[in-house]
């Protein structure tokens, strides 16, 4: 849901009617581009966030609670400093576009009336939000812009804060009827397209909807319909648009969230809406999973890379190995080679290149063809030989030994990723890069804003249809405490053979649907999910035992039985408690 012009007007009214004259108790960043502040207004704390994500810029009240960097960025210590204890005065929408004014009143070191503006810039990779003071000269921002970043525009503290380029389009909140018309006669193509050239805060499918309302369908042509009545429609359904203000999140028909909307969309009438309060509210809920999964993505990006460039060099360093175990198999012939000739010297002389000699091994004594080094006698010859046989075999115990340790780590490292695609908080992800920094994967981070206190990541925890409850690791630490901690009658379960998460029925005795239930989970938590069968071990715990120094998630078990299941998809079953 990209946050247009239409869509910010509407929420600016919302923001202005909730938090103006509401006192700034408390300003945090939790991230590079993320500010929240808490507003206190009739005897409410309200959470204001303000995000200048690329693909998730927005504004809106929310319920979530942000974790405050142990070390705040500049631009959170600026804003602390000149408007904390302050005032919101108005918040409002800057000329029908993508820019949301939030203006403070406070006072300054000499006690003095002053006024700061919090200018939030919301256009996709262009986003920012920035901090101005009363001269309209810019304090700070989120991102700052550098003339080797733009031409167009420098965003520097202590420059005189400019607005983005005009695109000279018409402003949604007062276009005319003539006036739209006009821009759009002598152009083709279809409507929605000319309504988002010629109109300011167009989304492309907020667009579509102007164009179906219009013309009946939203891929219309300019060219196939009566053009000034289309304008006239347009303009109407914009006046109309703030007096039906109907938030909802629109979700199709996997059960997933679709768009979080300000208004119905006739166009996608389809599509089930579930209606909310407020606009901030939904716009809340819908991001709250979004969000957090790309700020994940983002922060785990290095970590991915890290992963897999060491899982194709264990990779390469396997493909190396096996080829050395292969050139050790021919230890068999260089021993009897050896033997041979060291029985036949008088048939060798120094100078020949090979010689037959009779093979007493087999049954019928054939020739085998014994290559000779020309420069060595019979007996240096056949010193070679034995030499060459030993070689072969010292390779191949060292072969097997190493080919060992390196699907071992390979192993190792797949969990690793796999563990890493299902990070789903920080703590998780933080946890999983001190286990790799402990190892040597990667290098300890001194960057004190990272090293903050995080609580302990929790297994998931699932009611089976049958009342028991399931818990699931999500990465090796919690494999560890989960099966450490269990009880010994208690059903312990993990895919066969392939890096997962360790599963743990709580209580004893559980039935065989609940097993099964358990199975399908381990299956889908595990690197085989997207086979159609996955073969998973369950035992009791009692039988599950970890190795003296090896490593985090990895135990040995028996008295194991097999099932054959397949994996949960995701979103079915009872939901997580």
């Amino acid at each position: 849901m990209p946050i247009d012009g239409l869509t910010l007007g509407l929420l600016a009214r919302e923001l202005d009617g909730a938090l103006t004259g509401g006192r700034i108790a408390k300003v945090i960043q939790p991230e590079r581009d993320e500010i929240q502040l808490t507003i206190r207004n009739g005897g409410v704390n309200r959470q204001l966030l303000l995000s200048a994500s690329a693909n998730c810029a927005r504004a809106h009240l929310t319920q979530i609670r942000k974790n405050n960097p142990l070390e705040p960025p500049a631009l959170c210590m600026l804003m602390r400093k000149h408007i904390t204890g302050g005032r919101i005065a108005a918040v409002r929408q800057v000329e029908a576009d993508r820019i949301l004014e939030i203006e403070i009143e406070h006072h300054d070191e000499l006690g003095d009336p002053a006024r700061k503006r919090l200018i939030c810039e919301f256009m996709g990779k262009h986003s920012n939000l920035i901090f101005v003071d009363g001269d309209g000269r810019i304090i700070d921002s989120a991102r700052r812009v550098t003339e080797q970043i733009s031409s167009v525009r420098e965003v520097l503290p202590g420059l005189r804060y400019e607005r983005p380029p005009a695109h000279g389009k018409l402003p949604f909140d007062r276009v005319e009827p003539e006036a739209l018309y006009r821009a759009m006669s002598g152009m083709g193509g279809r409507l929605h397209k000319l309504i988002a050239q010629c109109i300011s805060g167009m989304s492309t499918q907020t667009a579509r909807e102007l164009a179906f309302r219009a013309a009946g369908s939203e891929d219309a042509h300019a060219e196939e319909c009566d053009l000034r009545a289309c304008c006239e429609r347009i303009c109407r359904n914009l006046s109309e648009i703030p007096e039906h203000v109907e938030p909802a999140i629109l979700y199709g028909e996997d059960g997933a969230p679709v768009d979080a909307v300000a208004f119905r969309y006739a166009s996608r009438a389809h599509l089930r809406a579930e209606p909310y309060p407020t606009i901030s509210e939904a716009v809340d809920e819908f991001f709250r999973t979004r969000d957090r999964n790309e700020r994940i993505q983002q922060k785990s990006a290095a970590l991915h890379r890290t992963l897999k460039k060491n899982i194709e060099r264990c990779e390469r360093k396997l493909a190396l190995q096996e080829e050395a175990l292969l050139g050790s198999r021919r230890m068999d012939e260089y021993r009897l080679k050896g033997e041979l000739l060291t029985a036949n010297l008088h048939l060798a002389q120094k100078g020949m290149k090979s010689v037959d000699l009779p093979n007493w091994y087999e049954p019928d004594m054939p020739t085998l063809r014994v290559e000779l080094d020309e420069k060595l006698s019979p007996g240096q010859n056949a010193q070679r030989y034995f030499k060459l046989y030993q070689k072969a075999r010292n390779a191949q115990s060292l072969a097997a030994e190493q080919i060992e340790k390196t699907s071992s780590e390979l192993n190792y490292l797949e969990g690793q990723l796999d563990n890493l695609t299902r990070c789903e908080g920080e703590s998780e992800l933080y946890e999983l890069r001190q286990e790799l920094e402990r190892f040597g994967y990667v290098k300890p981070n001194r960057n004190r804003r990272q090293l903050k206190q995080l609580p302990p990541s929790q297994p998931l925890k699932v009611t089976s249809p049958s009342g028991r409850i399931v818990l699931v690791g999500k990465n090796n630490l919690q494999n560890d405490k989960l099966t450490a901690s269990a009880q010994p009658d208690e059903v312990w379960l993990h895919a066969k053979d392939m890096p997962g998460s360790h599963v743990i029925i709580v209580g004893p005795e559980p039935d065989e649907a609940t097993i099964l239930f358990a199975a399908r989970l381990a299956a889908a938590n595990s690197t085989g999910r997207a086979s159609s069968r996955v073969p998973v071990d369950y035992t009791l715990r009692r039988y599950v035992r970890k190795p003296s120094g090896a490593k985090p998630g990895f135990v040995i078990y028996t008295h194991q039985r097999t099932l054959s299941v397949e994996p949960m998809p995701p979103q079915q079953g009872p939901s997580p408690d």
